[in-house]
């Protein structure tokens, strides 16, 4: 037992997104199966739409877990929920206002971000407990601000957001761009070296003369901006912003950092595996509803798949795109 374990902790330690790719490929076999194969062409168009918003707040959550071990942003839920409503409520349903409420929503979520850092800098209060405790200020001004309210997307935005072409989700195709972009971010730009330099050893990288502070404010920010602009995708995917629309995000940002391929205790962080992640919990959600499984099985399935993540990464030191 001990020898397997060791031989998966290589494999993950050389290709560690591998594992969401060929898991997503095997659940999507299983449900083929229980539909007695049929749907197939359905199942993949839907996975990479819904895929793309567990990517989007994925790609942000992880720049955050990248920065070192207890950090984290809890207030993705309630991001999504305030800046969708904002969004709809400045576009008005009109084509002409998208770039305002864009504007307007993504504003939104970097003065979360920046909230959520000055919590954690200025009052010391550890990332968990900050961004927990603003993600209730900001659901209280998403209930105040978006009760009742119920306005149509604009076309053309409701058209990028539902949109496909030769059955590919126009969505999907953006957000992969978007990932591709963010990798090279990661990984060849200053900032994202500052980064995983920071979450090895902030300590060292502080004495090498890097602006620890800076880095992780942009982080929170990066990561709230993300959370915004899935907020507002997501209320035109759905027609409209509802209170409630981030609430399965919150598990799903950490779950699909997790299981693609990020080291939790920081500083090694994985792009391709999000997208693999993603996939992956879509899958799982349609395999488990074809089975007949409930919701509450379904996460702890969910918790369970985390954990033994983690116990599979072990010590790993080192992550490669």
């Amino acid at each position: 037992m001990t020898s397997r374990l060791a031989k998966l902790q290589t494999i993950w330690q050389s290709a560690p997104y591998a594992f969401a790719f060929i898991g997503a490929m095997v659940i999507f076999a299983i449900t083929l199966i229980a539909n007695q194969g049929s749907g197939a062409g359905q199942i993949v168009s839907a996975a990479l739409a819904f895929g793309s918003f567990y990517a989007l707040v994925g790609i942000g959550q992880m720049f955050v877990i990248t920065s070192g071990p207890g950090n984290i942003d809890l207030s993705v839920p309630a991001n999504i929920a305030l800046s969708g409503a904002v969004a709809m409520s400045i576009m008005g349903g009109s084509d002409a206002m998208i770039p305002l409420g864009l504007l307007a929503a993504l504003g939104c979520g970097a003065a979360i971000g920046c909230v959520n850092y000055a919590l954690i800098s200025v009052l010391r209060i550890p990332p968990i407990i900050a961004t927990l405790s603003s993600s209730f200020v900001v659901q209280s001004l998403a209930i105040v601000y978006g009760r009742g309210l119920r306005i149509t997307p604009p076309p053309f935005l409701a058209e990028i957001a539902t949109g496909r072409v030769a059955g590919i989700p126009i969505l999907s195709v953006l957000v992969i761009a978007l990932a591709g972009v963010m990798a090279l971010v990661l990984h060849r730009s200053v900032y994202g070296r500052f980064l995983k330099a920071i979450g090895q050893n902030m300590n060292a990288a502080s004495l090498a003369g890097i602006r620890v502070g800076l880095v992780r404010f942009g982080t929170y920010v990066l990561c709230a901006v993300f959370a915004a602009l899935c907020g507002v995708l997501l209320a035109a995917f759905s027609g409209g912003a509802s209170l409630n629309m981030g609430e399965e995000y919150l598990l799903a940002s950490i779950a699909v950092v997790v299981i693609g391929g990020t080291s939790v205790a920081g500083g090694f962080s994985n792009v391709s595996g999000i997208w693999g992640a993603a996939l992956f919990l879509y899958l799982l959600v349609t395999m488990m509803n074809t089975l007949g499984v409930g919701t509450g099985l379904r996460q702890i399935l969910t918790g369970l798949i985390i954990v033994a993540v983690i116990t599979l990464a072990g010590s790993r030191r080192g992550v490669r795109e």
